[in-house]
């Protein structure tokens, strides 16, 4: 083909620039550019995706001159503290935290059209103001403050800046009222330092609930001091037969205080009648023929179950309920009820009947996976569904039918939230038995429309489970779960109407940056266009 003359010149000149660009390392094929420390984030740039965003007017300069002024509440205090702990090492400045000035960064508690955790934020040239009705709302908001300023924010050592937040108001709260995170510490344990590192990096994206699946065949993870070889030995070891471990009840206290200083709500789960095997490996008496089983380090399911017909059974649950409920400030506990396939129908039903009103007994409503639907639903339980898409349609029906009868429903479908499902064949880590699931497809659905029939009420929220069979660090962990996880998060906060992959994949990439300052180990999707390094 001839080229056109007239053109000539003018492409020469743009291929020669992005060739120096090139081999300055600030561009690559199919990437964002590199954010400019000088540049302002834009208001709509932020994950999970605000309700509302206004964008006007100059922007926000925090200077060594900024105060953090906070109202005459111990809350409010303290999340001022905590977003000054944020800020100061990075930016160098004082940031003293004060009761009166109108200037600088204003956290703010009033009565609005919030709810229990939505807030405003409104930024322009003279200061700040996060106003909320709640102290979780105000917590919220300094998350989406952090993403407006630079990634660079996040680190421990002083920063150039500039540090600028654009000008315009957010208006935010969520979609729905559950959203959560799971963590599975029985098949791999993780320490009380390694939970709370994943704390951080849950709430950042305004997640609320930690569900720990303390309980498996693999491991024990919780000391009950009336079944005491329940840690001991229960716990003692995990998969691949390595050293395990197990919470005290002050390990336990100090994770479900930390994540309630992140307005997270703690889920602990022990995993009934079936994922039994640490329990009656530690005592005999919990098996039917009286014979305790040697402990397991393999990966397999569904051989374990509790034995139904002896009464022994339900002083042990009733037990394990109430010393762990007295440690639970939360409203919830999760029984399982998942993969009893070593347990009849008959018996499953029956244990069901006997161990919710044991949950409510001690105060807190039940959560069981949703085989729960199977048996009858105490009135306000909650069936946390964890099928695929090609879930047979009588047990989708089974749950909606449920769902119907009103029984809430949380939604964790194993090809989309399973945070242990492999990106891809190629992913070191991981499993695959509900397929490959990159990082369009965990984001890519509705939830208000996965279970047609369910009514949209009985949809409480979402959760993205993270089961541990191969994974044994911090690094794991996040490599796994990041960036699937802010995609769920972003399900559950977002509105319907913002739901959106090619405007999420960008508002996603600019996340990058952040993961890399704040030292997460995220997988580099090649669904998303990542800023050149």
């Amino acid at each position: 083909m001839r080229p056109n003359h007239s053109t000539t010149p003018r492409l020469t000149r743009i291929l020669g620039s992005l060739l120096l660009l090139a081999a300055a390392g600030a561009f690559t094929v199919g990437a964002a550019p590199v954010p400019s420390a000088a540049a302002t984030t834009p208001l709509d740039r932020v994950v999970p995706a605000p309700a509302s965003v206004r964008p006007a007017g100059s922007p926000y300069r925090i200077t060594r001159a900024t105060h953090v002024v906070v109202d005459d509440s111990a809350e409010v205090r303290r999340i001022g503290a905590y977003l000054a702990g944020i800020l100061r090492p990075s930016t160098g400045y004082p940031l003293p935290l004060t009761q009166q000035g109108g200037g600088g960064i204003r956290l703010h508690l009033a009565d609005g059209p919030f709810g229990a955790e939505g807030y405003r934020l409104g930024s322009g040239p003279h200061g700040v103001s996060l106003t909320a009705s709640t102290p979780a709302g105000l917590f919220h908001g300094v998350q989406t403050l952090r993403q407006l300023l630079p990634a660079s924010i996040e680190k421990k050592t002083v920063q150039p800046g500039p540090w600028r937040i654009a000008g315009g108001t957010i208006e935010d709260r969520p979609r729905y009222g559950y959203r959560g995170a799971m963590l599975d510490v029985s098949r791999h344990f993780f320490t009380v330092a390694q939970v709370k590192r994943y704390i951080d990096q849950m709430a950042l994206y305004k997640i609320n609930t930690l569900h720990l699946h303390l309980s498996d065949d693999q491991g024990w993870r919780i000391a009950v001091d009336s079944w005491p070889r329940l840690a001991t030995y229960g716990g003692s070891t995990q998969v691949g037969g390595g050293h395990g471990g197990y919470f005290t009840k002050a390990d336990y206290q100090e994770i479900v205080r930390y994540a309630g200083s992140h307005y997270l709500e703690v889920v602990p789960e022990i995993d009934l009648p079936g994922h039994t095997n640490a329990a009656l490996a530690s005592y005999a008496d919990l098996n039917c023929d009286g014979v305790a089983p040697p402990l397991y380090t393999g990966t397999n399911v569904g051989f374990s179950s509790l034995c139904v017909p002896k009464e022994v059974t339900y002083t042990f649950v009733d037990d394990v309920i109430r010393e762990l409920a007295a440690l639970t400030p939360g409203r919830y506990l999760h029984i399982g009820g998942d993969e009893a396939h070593s347990t009849s129908h008959a018996d499953y039903v029956k244990f069901m009947d006997r161990v919710q009103p044991i949950v409510a007994k001690y105060g807190k409503t039940a959560i069981g996976w949703h085989q729960l639907t199977g048996a009858t639903p105490a009135q306000g339980a909650l069936a946390q569904y964890w099928g695929v898409d090609g879930t047979s349609a009588a047990e989708k029906a089974q749950v909606v039918k449920a769902a119907q009868n009103g029984t809430g429903l949380i939604l964790s479908p194993a090809d989309r939230l399973y945070l242990d499902m492999k990106y891809t064949q190629n992913t070191r880590l991981g499993t695959k038995w509900a397929g490959y699931v990159e990082v369009k497809r965990s984001y890519d659905w509705n939830p208000g429309a996965y279970l047609p029939g369910a009514p949209a009420s009985a949809i409480k929220g979402v959760e993205a489970p993270l089961w541990s069979e191969t994974l044994t660090k911090s690094a794991d962990i996040e490599y796994m779960a990041f960036p699937r996880l802010a995609g769920a998060a972003e399900l559950g906060w977002s509105p319907a109407a913002t739901h959106d992959w090619a405007r999420y994949r960008v508002r996603l990439a600019a996340q990058g940056p952040r993961w890399k300052a704040l030292g997460i180990t995220y997988y580099r999707s090649p669904q998303v266009p990542w800023p050149a390094s």
